[in-house]
């Protein structure tokens, strides 16, 4: 028990830190929250316009929502996937790696203190932009479910986390190019997995690899949720892929994250900046 509270307390320890980094650099933070606040409301604002654009009778209100809960919910896992993924960068950028990897801390508790401050951290820097953003439109959630939304949500919070993990592996074993390697997977996340626009207007192989993709069925089971009002019961079908992604990608990150962090202090990769 005496072990189990040290680590928790050195869990804690990370969220502790990252927070005072995040208080250290306020004036990187006003300017990623500023520029998440105008591509939130560009983006918006093109479901507001479509009329006008296209000519045509356009249910703009659905459109906007539409548009909006696919910012918000991407912004969100970006979020979690880059906290999680950029872990071995933020060590790096501090000059604190090998005090950290060398420290008689867990490497699971170490996961656990970066997971927990990108949940917390996600959801504060997105409810701020979705609060900016109800001061522009008048958003209509009477008929959403906006619990069975949320679980949706957490569930797929767990499957992203997986891929931060597996992720983050690059940066360990490509200090030159491995930072820029896991955006390559964030884009090609938002490429397939219907951020902006339904899986359905993709070509057909593109629509195969989108069924792959966590996000596709976070979205999917969020605006379920959110723009038609369905019970939680008929949510499951997108929670249940979500939990099982969550289960194998976690596990199989840790465990792959502990071989490679062994073989970057065996060749000298871990101190390494480029």
């Amino acid at each position: 028990m005496t072990q189990f509270i040290a680590q928790m307390r050195a869990s804690y320890g990370f969220i502790e830190r990252n927070f005072n980094l995040v208080r250290r650099y306020w004036g990187w933070e006003v300017v990623w929250l500023t520029y998440s606040i105008a591509n939130a409301l560009a983006i918006t604002f093109i479901g507001a316009g479509m009329e006008a654009i296209s000519g045509q009778t356009v249910n703009t209100g659905y459109l906007i929502l539409f548009l909006l809960a696919g910012t918000i919910i991407w912004h969100f896992l970006s979020i979690v996937f880059d906290a999680i993924s950029e872990v071995i960068a933020w060590e790096r950028w501090e000059g604190t790696i090998e005090y950290t990897f060398m420290a008689p801390v867990r490497r699971l508790t170490h996961m656990l203190g970066q997971t927990a401050f990108s949940l917390v951290y996600g959801l504060l820097h997105t409810a701020v932009i979705l609060a900016v953003v109800a001061l522009f439109f008048r958003l209509d959630l009477s008929g959403a479910n906006l619990g069975g939304s949320l679980l949706v949500l957490l569930a797929g919070s767990l499957s992203f986390i997986g891929l931060g993990i597996v992720a983050s592996i690059m940066p360990l074993l490509f200090p030159e190019r491995g930072a820029q390697m896991t955006h390559v997977l964030q884009a090609t996340l938002l490429l397939f997995s219907g951020v902006y626009y339904p899986v359905s207007v993709l070509p057909k192989w593109m629509q195969i690899v989108a069924r792959f993709s966590p996000a596709t069925y976070v979205l999917e089971g969020v605006r379920e949720g959110l723009l038609k009002g369905r019970p939680t019961g008929e949510l499951w079908t997108y929670i249940w892929p979500l939990l099982g992604a969550g289960l194998v990608l976690i596990p199989t990150g840790v465990f792959i994250f502990g071989q490679a962090e062994r073989y970057a202090k065996r060749t000298g990769k871990l101190k390494r900046n480029g």
